[in-house]
């Protein structure tokens, strides 16, 4: 048996009670035949086995207990169970002096191995949390489990194993808390993480992210952070630049800074919301310019300019009633804007007696708007003035239709409604004077001398047939006229001649010589 003052490993805890000796078969008859030392020798077994069991185990872990487990926690060390620990004794006490009895010893012992199984469970749990980082998040709760722990220690080396299974269990307690909690701070520092991003806090969200990577380092949510905290030294720039941009009033860099920094990190809210506002912005900026730039061109009556601009403002808008109403006014200027320009044409072709060209105006008004007044008033004006002066025109251009008896007395009519007309402009007044002239030298006949071989057939279209004649005078109308001379046996003859009223026409002649 070692002695007390060295050390020893401690024993297993569980005590195995001895059982009542069961007498084999045929006890009897070997107590009968049984030698006299046999029964001494069983009472000294016994005996032998309760100071085993009792005594011994008490002597030999009295003397030192398991290292505190408040040392271990602290330090980090390997863990090491404390039924199985090397111990230094920190008390002697006299070999073989012992103030409890073995039944105590057995209650100590039973208190004892509670106390180290919940110190064991203590031990796991500590050892996982320091894997998970736990001095990094938590580093003053996991302390005050120290203090606790070392608390349950210093009982424990009283012998209060009770007291100290207390306080071993409110520190597993605590423990078990932070195990139960690393969810939840997982999610917090990743939260911190979250939103050291969005406010442009790269250190914050490095630590948070590091302390994240310590509780869970296989998370996918850490990755993606940690590849969004990477990308904050070029997203921030972007986003210095777009604020600068939009100070200088240029919302279309703003916006395409912000569109590249949203590209950069597509999940940034601060940036996509800066994006939405300021696109907005540039939106609208550009929807005024163009509304603007619609009712300048209007004012100036660029017409096709300010629909252009107008619908341009149309697609950005997102309630187009705006634009469309501008459109509206454009097409009610422009109609109004072409009804008044074929207005005045129509006055001023009025004016210069230019009556066809005042027709086409009204009529083109009535297109537009048929119950336009001055278009329905002007083309009762205008129409009866632009036939009569076709037809003076067509008389001017062709006087020699005034041979023609019935066109001249078609004439005749014509001027006298033209002689009418109050007030009367130059030209229609020209235009009398000049048909009255024409008429005139039409009505008066000159003599013409036609001569022949007194063997041609002789007539003189819409004038008279002559016959057959040497020579005869005619009274004719100034003109063109066409004398036709038949004959049997020779061809035909057919001669046009014209009759001027300011010379004297010289003699025609018109015989058939050619022999058929």
């Amino acid at each position: 048996m070692s002695s007390h003052d060295e050390p020893v490993q401690p024993t297993p805890f569980d005590v195995a009670q001895p059982a009542a000796p069961r007498e084999p078969a045929g006890a009897a008859g070997a107590r009968r035949g049984a030698p006299p030392w046999v029964l001494p020798a069983l009472g000294g077994l016994v005996l032998l086995a309760v100071l085993v069991i009792f005594w011994l185990p008490e002597r030999v872990t009295a003397p030192g207990e398991p290292a505190p487990v408040a040392t271990q926690v602290a330090s980090q060390q390997t863990p090491v169970a404390p039924d199985t620990a090397r111990v230094t004794p920190t008390t002697k006490t006299p070999a073989g002096k012992t103030d409890a009895s073995p039944w105590s010893e057995a209650q100590l012992a039973k208190l004892r191995k509670e106390a180290q199984d919940v110190l064991a469970e203590l031990l796991d749990i500590q050892f996982t949390l320091e894997e998970r980082g736990v001095k990094q998040w938590a580093p003053e709760r996991f302390a005050e489990v120290a203090t606790t722990a070392a608390a349950g220690d210093e009982l424990y080396k009283n012998r209060e194993y009770e007291a100290a299974t207390a306080r071993y269990e409110e520190a597993l307690a605590a423990l078990q808390t932070l195990q139960e909690g690393i969810p939840q701070e997982l999610a917090g520092q990743l939260e911190l993480a979250r939103q050291a991003i969005e406010d442009g806090e790269p250190a914050t969200a490095n630590t948070a992210l590091e302390l994240a990577a310590a509780i869970e380092p296989d998370s996918p949510e850490l990755a993606a952070l940690r590849r969004r905290a990477d990308a904050l030294p070029e997203l921030l720039p972007l986003l210095e630049q777009a604020a600068e941009a939009e100070q200088n009033g240029d919302l279309a860099s703003a916006t395409q800074l912000l569109t590249a920094a949203a590209a950069v990190d597509p999940q940034h809210l601060r940036t996509q919301s800066e994006l939405q506002r300021v696109a907005a912005a540039y939106k609208e900026q550009r929807f005024n310019d163009a509304m603007s730039e619609g009712y300048s061109a209007l004012d100036k009556g660029d017409f096709a300019a300010a629909r252009k601009a107008f619908r341009a403002a149309g697609k950005l808008e997102d309630d187009t009633s705006e634009a469309a109403s501008a459109l509206q006014e454009v097409e009610t200027a422009e109609t109004a804007y072409r009804l008044t320009r074929l207005k005045q044409s129509g006055s001023t072709n009025e004016q210069q007696e230019k009556w066809q060209e005042a027709v086409k105006a009204y009529e083109k008004a009535q297109k537009i708007d048929s119950n336009v007044l001055f278009a329905s008033e002007g083309l009762k004006r205008s129409q009866g003035r632009a036939r009569l002066d076709k037809q003076f025109r067509t008389t001017l251009g062709k006087p020699g239709r005034l041979s023609d008896v019935a066109v001249a007395e078609a004439t005749e009519q014509l001027l006298q409604y033209a002689v009418r007309i109050k007030p009367r402009g130059p030209v229609l007044a020209q235009q009398i004077d000049s048909v009255q002239q024409l008429l005139q030298q039409a009505n008066t006949p000159i003599a013409v001398t036609l001569r022949s071989d007194a063997q041609t057939e002789v007539i003189v279209y819409k004038v008279k047939r002559l016959g057959q004649f040497e020579q005869r005078e005619l009274a004719l109308r100034p003109g063109t006229y066409t004398a036709v001379g038949t004959r049997n046996g020779y061809r035909d003859v057919r001669l046009s001649f014209t009759i001027n009223h300011n010379s004297a026409p010289a003699p025609v002649t018109i015989a058939c010589t050619e022999p058929i």
